[in-house]
């Protein structure tokens, strides 16, 4: 086993080393708290992890310029860059408090403490949170500070000076055994250190460490995978959809332009690459047989549904529908078309008497986030729906299985509950639901857009004939015309694909004749109630994004 260097000041071992042994210690007792706190979880649940919990603090605090840039440099990425910044910043706090713990074990200890306070806090805030939802955090944290403090003790020694040979031992100055070494008891664990004639006793370091990392790894992993047992995929496989009594439009001949031309985004978007953008770290499992969903506040007949309600009904709808989210950077990658089921909403709502004073749905999901739905929209839009399926499948768990609402023409944070447990009818005046609370509009319609899928901005390509592809969307409304420029030369018609339905994004081609060097290209859609696209750029913020999608490319 490797020694430490001494420093040359004759008491034992040097301070550098000393210290980054230290820091390692607190390092690993951090490792040690969140392992630990993660085995806790799988006994609460997995959003009590106190990295969930802070992370899910850290989304609701974030500035909405901070989240902009979040969802804009890492897209659906961003949770997990989340959840990397806060364990960076998790290992920054342990080195320091290591360091810390080395003068004075009581403060390294109330800052563990403190780290698990914070976790406590912010897993009983939460919206959906209770009282043991914080225990995780407390029991991590106590499991840290003994690591920390088992650690430390190592550092702290006092040291044991070598009489030269033959010298007799006076009985005050006899070396301590290896026991008496041992025996630190709970003053020397508090006790305050890096005082003079202090040693690192190397073996029991690197044993005590050496425990920490195993408990540390053991905890976590075996947290991990005992928190599997929430998992409902099992229970999602085995839901059968119900046949629609509506089915959704024959898609005519054809419908598809991307089966003949490369680069241009299919028709319908496959499941596995649907976006998704929501503030769910720890993805909500909720199984089949505990879902509710229930009407409250000004409905004349509030009431609770099973699951099996809804999919027993006998007025299942399917469409196709084209959802966008806020965030969508114009020409950005936010939106997508799935072949949705469900219940119809507008039907669903009379039935159970929404009153006409109702200006405001608040939709609730499982883990408290609220989404507030323009009542007149739920109720007039026709294919507005509580949607179980996706593309022929019940709704994948990160999409809001086993319920999510969809209104088309709305984006998604106004109108796409997912993971949905409650709506309650009530008014814009009455309360402001998450995403209002944080400065975006309260109803959000969706602004015609269009996208160049292909050629890619930036690329280079052989000159001559190639096509200008891409998407359009406009809906409840749909695409009645899509033009293209290059090189400001003038407007030119793309061909559509087969109108399917006004809530179904369109497709549009345009073969053109590239001749050498760089080129702009630009698009521009109109809506069938005549609306062109502006030319007038703006932020996602507060409404959506607008403007025209513009790229550079060169043929060689």
């Amino acid at each position: 086993m490797p020694d430490f260097e001494p420093a040359g000041d004759g008491h034992g071992t040097g301070r550098g080393p000393r210290r980054l042994a230290a820091a390692l210690a607190g390092l690993l007792a951090a490792a040690v708290a969140l392992g630990v706190a993660e085995l806790a979880a799988a006994l609460v649940g997995p959003a009590s992890s106190p990295v969930v919990a802070v992370g899910d603090a850290a989304i609701t605090l974030t500035p909405e310029p901070v989240k902009h840039f979040a969802i804009t440099t890492f897209g659906e990425n961003d949770k997990i860059a989340l959840v990397v910044g806060t364990l960076i910043l998790i290992a920054l706090y342990a080195l320091a408090i290591g360091l810390l713990s080395l003068r004075n074990r009581r403060l390294g200890a109330a800052g563990i403490a403190l780290f698990g306070g914070v976790g406590f806090v912010a897993a009983v805030t939460r919206p959906a949170g209770g009282p043991l939802d914080g225990l995780p955090s407390l029991i991590g944290a106590a499991a840290g500070i003994a690591a920390l403090l088992a650690m430390i003790t190592t550092l702290t020694l006092p040291s044991v000076r070598e009489a030269p040979p033959g010298t007799p031992a006076k009985p005050h100055e006899a070396t301590p055994n290896a026991d008496e070494r041992a025996g630190t008891g709970l003053r020397d664990l508090l006790g305050s250190g890096d005082r003079k004639g202090t040693e690192l006793d190397r073996r029991r370091f690197f044993v005590t460490s050496g425990i920490a990392l195993g408990v540390a790894a053991v905890a976590g992993g075996g947290g991990r995978l005992l928190q599997r047992r929430f998992d409902v995929a099992a229970a999602r496989d085995q839901l059968a959809l119900p046949r629609a009594v509506s089915p959704a439009a024959v898609l005519p001949a054809c419908a598809d332009l991307s089966r003949t031309v490369d680069g241009l985004t299919p028709l319908f978007t496959r499941n596995r690459d649907f976006y998704r953008v929501d503030t769910a770290i720890s993805v909500p499992q909720v199984r089949p047989s505990d879902y509710r969903l229930s009407l409250t506040g000004m409905f004349d007949f509030p009431r609770s549904y099973t699951l099996s309600d809804l999919l027993g009904r006998d007025d299942i709808i399917e469409r196709d529908i084209t959802i966008t989210c806020v965030s969508n950077e114009v020409g950005g990658s936010l939106a997508g078309t799935a072949r949705w089921i469900g219940v119809p909403l507008g039907t669903f709502l009379r039935e159970n008497g929404v009153r006409s004073g109702s200006s405001q749905l608040v939709c609730r999901s499982v883990d408290g986030m609220t989404i507030g739905a323009p009542t007149r929209s739920a109720l007039e839009v026709e294919d507005a729906m509580l949607a179980f399926g996706m593309n022929g499948q019940p709704l994948p768990v990160e999409h809001g299985f086993p319920v999510r609402m969809l209104i088309p023409g709305l984006y998604g944070y106004v109108s796409a509950c997912k993971w949905l447990t409650r709506i309650q009818a009530t008014t814009y005046d009455a309360f402001d639901a998450y995403w209002v609370e944080r400065g975006w509009a309260a109803k959000g319609p969706i602004k015609i857009e269009s996208r160049i899928d292909t050629p890619a901005a930036l690329r280079s390509f052989p000159v001559g004939r190639r096509a200008i592809a891409g998407v359009a969307w406009a809906q409840t409304r749909g695409i009645e015309r899509v033009e293209v420029e290059v090189d400001d030369q003038g407007w030119t018609d793309a061909e559509l694909s087969p109108e399917v339905g006004a809530d179904l994004w369109r497709q549009w081609v345009l073969p053109y004749d590239f001749r050498a060097g760089p080129h702009t290209i630009t698009v521009r859609a109109t809506s069938k109630d005549g609306e062109t696209q502006t030319d007038e750029r703006a932020d996602p913020f507060p409404d959506g994004a607008s403007g025209r999608h513009s790229i550079q490319v060169t043929a060689r």
